[in-house]
């Protein structure tokens, strides 16, 4: 009966030894993931979620990540969109879980991390398609009611027209908004009246028009697309350079063109408006984030 008692033993024996096997394992990993930085670690301190993501308590931003949680399945990235990538497997493009993609994006919010820094404390590849653009920047005239005074019509009301300076976000939302101006202003004049300039840092940079000639008065960086400047064709670099900073362009233009679709800016604008003309400007470009879904449809991705 001993005999047959053994084998139990010895199994009884290997079972303890693998339990305590993955027991270390487990250990282990909870140790590495204790060291990565990512959302979990700071689980039990809710005075660094408030640093991090400025969310009050750790329970707080699980419960609003509750919320969002379920379209995440549905969003297509900025750069998804601009390579016309909208069927990507997520595996494909990202590194990251989707609540640490959201805590990384609420440290880029809350503390200023730079680009590279993130890239770093993630693990993860920083993204060449001009991450540290912060504004597209572009004018727009609007057609008003020439006064009956000579003098008003050349002074201020140049040509009946009145310009203002639109910067949008790379995902197509206004950010900034100038008061309007004398139609013959020029572009640099009115990014130096605008107060857009002050707002501008170092480790910025800003997307323009081929003639939006502001290099020598903004502190940060410069995209636009390369100038011929007498050469018959431009380098493979530059094309390819050009039509990136066109994807993103060409969402200022959309915004622009959907300021002009409301009617009050479909026909020439009243002398007796000119006193709220800025006001009701600057409402209509806001109400472009919110009406009409957007700029880039496709960027909402739709369910199969």
């Amino acid at each position: 009966m001993e005999q047959d008692s053994c084998p139990d033993v010895s199994f009884a024996a290997e079972v303890i030894a693998l339990r305590e096997e993955v027991r270390k394992l487990k250990e282990q990993i909870e140790s590495l993931t204790m060291k990565r930085f990512r959302i979990h670690r700071f689980a039990a301190s809710d005075k660094d979620i408030q640093f991090f993501t400025r969310f009050s308590s750790y329970t707080l931003l699980m419960q609003f990540w509750a919320q969002i949680e379920p379209v995440v399945p549905f969003l297509v990235s900025v750069r998804q969109a601009q390579r016309g990538a909208l069927t990507e497997s997520r595996s494909a493009s990202h590194s990251l879980q989707p609540i640490d993609e959201f805590f990384m994006f609420l440290n880029y919010l809350a503390i200023g991390s730079k680009q590279q820094d993130l890239a770093e404390r993630f693990s993860v590849h920083q993204s060449t398609d001009y991450p540290d653009t912060t504004v597209i920047l572009d004018c727009t005239k609007l057609r008003c009611q020439c006064p009956s005074s000579p003098l008003l019509q050349s002074e201020v009301f140049s040509h009946c027209t009145v310009k203002g300076l639109i910067g949008i976000a790379p995902h197509g939302a206004v950010t900034f908004v100038s008061a309007l101006y004398a139609g013959l202003i020029s572009d640099k004049q009115i990014t130096k009246e605008s107060g857009i300039i002050n707002r501008l840092k170092p480790g910025m940079a800003v997307m323009v028009v081929r003639g939006f000639l502001i290099d020598d008065i903004v502190p940060c960086k410069i995209y636009r697309p390369a100038f011929l400047a007498g050469r018959s064709q431009m380098s493979d670099i530059e094309v390819r350079e050009t039509q990136a900073i066109a994807h993103l362009r060409v969402h200022v233009e959309r915004l622009i063109r959907r300021v002009k679709e409301h009617k009050f800016f479909d026909s020439e604008i009243p002398l007796r408006l000119f006193g709220s003309i800025n006001q009701l400007y600057t409402v209509a470009c806001l109400l472009t984030n919110y009406e009409n879904g957007p700029l880039v449809k496709a960027w909402v991705k739709k369910p199969e």
